[in-house]
């Protein structure tokens, strides 16, 4: 990391560059072996009482004692992908969210309130794009409100590591007690070449709607239910794919929406016992193939970040990371 201008070390950033991206060097160490220093890059999201907060792609929030700074630049977003189609944060988000669509869903200015019966954070969870049209302690209030009702906990949804995310709002809800839970991966890539993989898509059947032992399959499932069937059949084209196994549960199932350009992959599951035969592979192969034939030509899913068997599969396919989301949970009264 370059700090240098003119051979010098310069802090070049101020209290006015809140919200923007920035590139941080600090002194952690200064012991017998010499001076060590901590590179840090994200989003300025405060910097009150002598204390910057940066909010980092991945989500996590660091602490940097305004005393430690040695040098810090603003820097440009960051740069398009060079691999995958082109999208920005927000088209990215609507896509997505289309693909998984709650039972009951209001809005809250520019926001979405969710809610299905608890199947899925997604589903789950305030979608916050925009104004909520409220002070942001009002519009959490009733995003606890409005969950409160349904006998749900309270989520938000918000993202980082893009143009335009909302590292701001996440440092915002950690700030107010709202807690993250989990993290992931939105990735995108071309669709073409994921269709023409060399892999045994003949063994991999395609429906419009699943079955019984699709859902025994699907880890995610839990208890069956109509709210369940509603999330997983939502979508403007909607396919399921399984391969046969040895009973009555098919060795491996995925699910695949067509939106336009988009194809999205959800739900690819297989047996543990048909692991590292291909059958992820021929799955997700065979629905690309489908989404091609319906004019799409890009792709994108989504996996927990610290699922390293998808990340693996999934880079191996060329799915690049585009932006990860994270879903924040109100702190129960008593913790307040």
């Amino acid at each position: 990391m370059e700090f240098t201008g003119a051979g010098r070390l310069e802090v070049r950033i101020t209290h006015l560059d809140v919200g923007k991206r920035v590139s941080i060097r600090r002194l952690a160490d200064s012991g017998a072996g010499g001076a060590k220093f901590t590179d840090t890059i994200g989003v300025l999201t405060s910097w009150d009482n002598g204390v910057l907060l940066i909010t980092r792609r991945d989500g996590e929030s660091v602490r940097i004692p305004e005393s430690s700074l040695v040098a810090g630049k603003v820097v440009p977003a960051a740069p398009a992908r060079r691999r995958g189609p082109a999208t920005d944060f927000e088209e990215l988000t609507r896509i997505t969210s289309r693909a998984w669509q709650p039972v009951e869903s209001e809005p809250l200015g520019e926001w979405r309130l969710r809610a299905a019966s608890g199947f899925t954070r997604r589903a789950n969870s305030a979608l916050p794009l925009g104004d909520p049209g409220l002070p942001l302690d009002e519009a959490l209030e009733r995003v606890r409100q409005w969950y409160g009702e349904r006998d749900l906990p309270a989520y938000v949804q918000a993202a980082t590591g893009a143009a335009r995310t909302q590292e701001t709002l996440c440092a915002a809800l950690e700030a107010r007690g709202w807690r993250r839970e989990v993290s992931a991966d939105v990735r995108i890539a071309a669709l073409a070449p994921l269709a023409d993989r060399d892999a045994e898509v003949a063994r991999v059947a395609l429906a419009r709607s699943f079955d019984e032992p699709w859902l025994r399959r699907y880890q995610r499932s839990g208890a069956a239910g109509a709210h369940v069937a509603k999330v997983l059949g939502s979508g403007p084209s909607v396919w399921f794919a399984s391969v046969p196994g040895s009973g009555d549960v098919p060795a491996a199932i995925g699910r695949c929406v067509v939106d336009g350009r988009w194809a999205g992959f959800m739900a690819v599951e297989v047996d543990p016992a048909y692991r590292r035969q291909g059958l992820a592979t021929a799955v997700m192969t065979a629905l690309a193939r489908r989404a091609l034939e319906e004019g799409a030509s890009a792709a994108w899913l989504q996996a927990e970040a610290d699922n390293e068997g998808a990340r693996a599969l999934y880079e191996g396919m060329g799915f690049a990371t585009h932006h990860s989301y994270h879903h924040f949970r109100a702190a129960d009264r008593a913790e307040r």
